[in-house]
């Protein structure tokens, strides 16, 4: 795998992951790779900004939700910015997703798509989403779902390690239980040296929307000071 590109090594794991863990009930699995739309639009995503040998410093958010990386196949990226930011057209229908109108407004102003990739991957704790009664479902909203998901968790986390991440800092997208979780789970298999928090996407566009000027300055200092203590060189 190390001649392979980044891109070819996103698309080859995606396409791999599945869940064969009993779920607790009423809980369902949302594998956006399942589709082939998903399955091609995510492609051309990861060949257009990912098709390079460059390492990374990885952002990690919590699952999949519906309207977004449920869809698209790219973490925080809803139909719109797909096409609008990412220049990927597609049929899908355009419905707006919170997250994505915040990540992509923070991109913009770190200096574009091209920038951002070319020195971030945005991925998740759990690459696979979940539903239950129609409405996305937190791995960690039960603690019967986070202990049944944690060897493939754990895997997944060594597998997208191995796409070129590197492991001096990563950054948590959520302060609360997903940075908890993931830190606990850093302490005993130490995926990273540091692993530095910031507030959810989701919480600030539907909490703190006010404050927006304030929570993008505050992801472009960590996304600088990240960078610093990576020692990235591009």
């Amino acid at each position: 795998m190390k001649d392979q590109t980044v891109a070819a090594k996103i698309i080859k794991f995606n396409e791999s992951l599945k869940l064969t863990t009993p779920l607790p009930e009423g809980v369902q699995v949302m594998n956006p790779f399942a589709g082939i739309t998903t399955r091609t639009l995510s492609e051309q995503f990861y060949l257009k900004y990912y098709n390079d040998t460059h390492h990374r410093v990885i952002l990690l958010g919590i699952n999949p939700g519906r309207f977004g990386a449920g869809v698209t196949g790219i973490p925080f990226t809803d139909p719109i910015r797909l096409e609008e930011k990412c220049g990927i057209p597609n049929n899908l229908e355009k419905k707006p997703e919170l997250s994505s109108q915040f990540v992509y407004r923070m991109i913009d102003t770190f200096g574009g798509v091209e920038k951002f990739f070319s020195r971030f991957l945005v991925s998740a704790v759990s690459p696979l989403g979940f539903i239950k009664n129609g409405k996305n479902l937190n791995y960690y909203d039960s603690k019967i779902l986070q202990q049944k998901l944690e060897p493939f968790i754990i895997g997944t986390l060594k597998q997208q390690i191995d796409f070129g991440i590197k492991t001096d800092v990563a950054i948590c997208l959520g302060e609360g239980k997903n940075y908890r979780y993931l830190s606990q789970l850093n302490d005993t298999h130490h995926f990273f040296r540091e692993i530095i928090p910031l507030s959810h996407p989701r919480y600030i566009m539907q909490y703190k929307r006010k404050y927006l000027d304030h929570y993008i300055s505050r992801y472009l200092e960590v996304l600088e000071n990240t960078l610093l203590k990576a020692n990235y060189f591009l």
